[in-house]
């Protein structure tokens, strides 16, 4: 459920803080005092829009914020698997934009954008007018479907993918292999080079760090020696190294060391201390005695060097991934050399596979039949109560080549008049109609939906009287079981509320703002009698506005 927006500096508002409760929520307004912003706001923190267009330009930073109950179990574990921070039944989504760039956050903490939209699918469902238009498009009625199905339907889909993804693996190999011999027999000159080439590098994983290491020795090993030597000057047992003037030191505390316990412990310390500046001249000489600088090593390093270098160059930027490469051309030319045994192998194979697709999608297709008897009866039933007085709704299938999805391409076909024959739905719907339909769908889906929030945007379209009153009546069931934000101009739907808001454009110091507040029972009479008559509120007006609340109120109870 959602809880809370808050929005600052977005288009004509400043700051807003708005407090949603269960049930209807309804949002009214004169046209033009922000109901847009404010759905435009949720879906840039959510990530299905950007700040461009909504934020405000003198301002340095936008924010939008929305809080969220989560008490779905269900809910809870799906947000757990997107390793969501869930550490209470509360989820914070909020976007910020400073300085011409956005961050998301969920519960304080830093996530990319997809992560934001993954759980928005799971946190609520937002229906606007981009949406019912969608049912212009042909191939989201197969998705209307198989979210309709999903509990039968999803393993058999995924087994489809699956397979076909392996199709469409065994048809690449095939295309490759499909060279006439002129082809093949470069091919398997340039194969045998580059494996060739390789092989006689005789490569080892690892040398090129200690090659580059010893090179790294023998370039500066004048540096080092000067290095060494200086540093064996200051501390070894020369006059006033550091080795003879700890010994000295040392001799001097030996001499009183019987004399008391502390000065035998500084004694033992400065002893070690001694023993190990021995063993460091020690390594030091031994290290400088081994100094030499051996033209032919150096050349050989350097060639080896240049040659691994080379290697990278063409075939990997590691000696692990040129092995690799290696290996994957000893298996290209092995095909090669073996070409029609290898090509024949894959042909079979592939046939083999495009059976089990075949038989997949054959599966699936019966399992979205069952599921399209029952969706069409449902959708029927409830486009019956949204005042379609005679309408025939039904889900054509048609079969097309696999693809991951399947072989079945659908279509929803209407009649809305007695008489009239079966049509596909986007060529007869009016805006108001496939509004009316997406709500039956939305209607029919909702049970199978964990989601425990609904926006409504543009459901009125095209749509008034008696229509409106049904529309009405499917909003506040709905609101039975979830919870439910509705824009509208339409006192039908108005009156539903269970919570009401009014968003405002005003002038205020030569500026206009938008601003969003929650109506008590008396100052929503007033704004749906502002809906119902216009500029002037008389007082039969106001009668006409108590009694459509009284009676969405009797409505409601049954």
């Amino acid at each position: 459920m959602l809880l809370n927006i808050h929005v600052k500096n977005m288009a004509l508002i400043e700051e807003a803080d708005i407090d949603f409760t269960e049930g209807l929520n309804i949002l009214t307004g004169e046209t033009g005092a922000g109901k847009s912003i404010l759905i435009g706001s949720i879906n840039v923190a959510l990530g299905s829009q950007g700040f461009k267009g909504f934020a405000r330009d003198e301002a340095g930073s936008a924010l939008v914020e929305l809080v969220f109950s989560v008490e779905n179990g269900q809910v809870r574990e799906a947000l757990k698997e997107l390793e969501v921070p869930l550490e209470s039944d509360e989820i914070i989504i909020s976007r910020r934009l400073s300085h011409g760039r956005s961050i998301s956050k969920i519960n304080g903490e830093t996530v990319p954008l997809t992560m934001v939209k993954k759980a928005a699918e799971l946190l609520i469902d937002i229906h606007g007018q981009h949406e019912h238009q969608a049912l212009l498009h042909q191939k989201n009625h197969l998705k209307i479907l198989d979210e309709y199905a999903k509990e039968t339907v999803e393993k058999e889909k995924d087994e489809v993918a699956r397979l076909y993804s392996q199709y469409e693996e065994c048809q690449r190999k095939l295309k490759e292999t499909d060279l006439d011999g002129q082809s093949r027999a470069k091919e398997i000159d340039f194969l045998q080079f580059e494996i060739n080439e390789i092989e006689e590098a005789a490569l080892k994983t690892g040398e090129d760090g200690d090659l580059e290491a010893e090179y790294r020795r023998l370039v500066n090993g004048q540096k080092i020696t000067e290095a060494l030597t200086e540093a064996y000057d200051q501390t070894g047992s020369q006059v006033d190294g550091a080795s003879e003037k700890i010994g000295r030191a040392l001799r001097g505390l030996i001499s009183v060391s019987d004399f008391d316990e502390t000065l035998k412990e500084l004694t033992g310390q400065l002893g070690e201390l001694d023993d190990l500046l021995n063993d460091f001249n020690r390594e030091v000489k031994d290290y400088l005695e081994s100094l030499s600088f051996d033209e032919t090593n150096f050349s050989k390093v350097e060639e080896r060097l240049n040659l691994i270098n080379r290697l990278k160059g063409k075939y990997g930027k590691t000696i692990e991934e040129i092995l690799e490469y290696r290996k994957e051309k000893e298996e290209r030319l092995q095909r090669l050399c073996d070409y029609e045994n290898y090509r024949s192998t894959l042909q079979r194979e592939s046939e083999e596979i495009f059976r089990e697709l075949t038989e997949s999608c054959a599966r699936v297709s019966r399992l979205r039949k069952e599921a399209a008897v029952h969706l069409k009866e449902e959708i029927t039933a409830v486009l019956l109560d949204l005042n379609f007085l005679d309408v025939k709704f039904d889900i054509g299938f048609q079969e097309k080549q696999p693809s991951q999805d399947g072989f079945d391409e659908i279509g929803f076909l209407i009649s809305m008049n007695p008489g009239q024959p079966l049509r596909p739905l986007q060529e007869v719907a009016s805006g108001g109609e496939l509004s009316r339909v997406m709500l039956a769908i939305k209607t029919v889906l909702a049970d199978k939906d964990a989601v425990d929030a609904m926006i409504f945007d543009e459901i009125d379209v095209g749509i008034s009287g008696r229509t409106a009153q049904k529309v009405s009546e499917k909003l506040a069931m709905i609101s039975r079981s979830r919870q439910v934000l509705c824009i509208t101009h339409l006192p039908q739907i108005a009156s539903m509320a269970d919570s009401h808001y009014v968003i405002e454009k005003k002038i205020l110091d030569g500026t206009t703002k938008t601003s969003v507040r929650k109506l008590d029972e008396e100052e929503s009479v007033r704004e749906l009698a502002r809906i119902l008559g216009g500029a002037e509120i008389t007082e039969t007006v106001l009668k006409s506005a108590r009694e459509m609340k009284e009676l969405a109120l009797s409505t409601k109870k049954y």
